[in-house]
């Protein structure tokens, strides 16, 4: 039996370690069937020594999403390399130390600027590097952490995910009329490396011990990862502008 992904070309950011999600999404996705290709920002040699623990070999590319330049040579060193794309991940986000951690109302206005144009206006510009590529349509998969809450100690990622959220619903208006998809998985709390960036992050986390109807477990990036790689497949063909949480069902529940 083929996978759901046999034949998908796919892009995949923020594989950072064997923790990260999009690791989980890229292993998942290649035992799908399909054929991916890794960003990486700011180390692209780090991403190139976790990326040998994939199923298959896999290229590394360096993509800086506040770069122009970066951005503007995306479509041919990936249409040289796999011709097209049926699928973007987008598994990035990054905010200085200043807006998290309980700084919320002394954070710069830069701080939050850096925020918001790394973790939300760059799906906005990920996906439109990689439109050129996407002629017969796909799907524009990203990672969000519910932003319908204040969360202890997430301070500026909770708007800069709100504008994610947001800038995804209007990429889903404007490209569908070109049948490429736009949603989001809204995934608990997990060990990974930019959880490792927010100070107090045992906090938040314990949220979830008291909360989730299911277990939840801080040290399993797979469901996450399984949610993405339905998303990019065609069991979805006709869900766009939508936020599937992958949390254990914690969203659901009021206290």
């Amino acid at each position: 039996m083929s996978g759901i992904l046999e034949g998908k070309r796919v892009l995949i950011s923020g594989v950072l370690l064997e923790s990260s999600i999009a690791f989980h999404a890229a292993k998942q996705a290649q035992e799908q069937g399909a054929e991916i290709i890794l960003t990486a920002f700011p180390r692209p040699t780090l991403t190139e020594r976790i990326a040998k623990k994939l199923p298959k070999p896999t290229k590394v590319i360096e993509l800086d999403v506040t770069n122009d330049e970066h951005l503007a040579r995306v479509a041919d060193v990936v249409g040289e390399e796999l011709g097209g794309l049926d699928g973007v991940v987008h598994s990035i986000g990054f905010a200085p130390p200043d807006a998290l951690g309980g700084n919320f109302l002394n954070t710069p206005f830069e701080s939050v600027a850096t925020a918001m144009h790394v973790s939300a206006f760059s799906l906005k510009s990920l996906t439109m590097a990689c439109l050129p590529l996407m002629q017969n349509g796909g799907s524009v998969v990203g990672l969000t952490f519910d932003a319908s809450f204040a969360w202890p100690q997430y301070d500026w990622m909770g708007p800069a995910k709100a504008a994610l959220e947001a800038t995804s619903r209007y990429l889903a208006r404007d490209l569908g009329k070109q049948n490429i998809r736009c949603n989001l998985i809204s995934a608990g709390p997990l060990g990974s490396m930019a959880a490792k960036s927010i100070p107090g992050f045992d906090e938040l986390a314990s949220v979830w011990d008291n909360r989730s109807p299911l277990e939840w477990d801080l040290k399993d990036p797979e469901p996450a990862g399984k949610g993405i790689v339905a998303l990019l497949s065609d069991w979805f063909p006709k869900t766009t502008g939508e936020i599937i949480h992958v949390d254990g069902g914690l969203h659901a529940i009021g206290a």
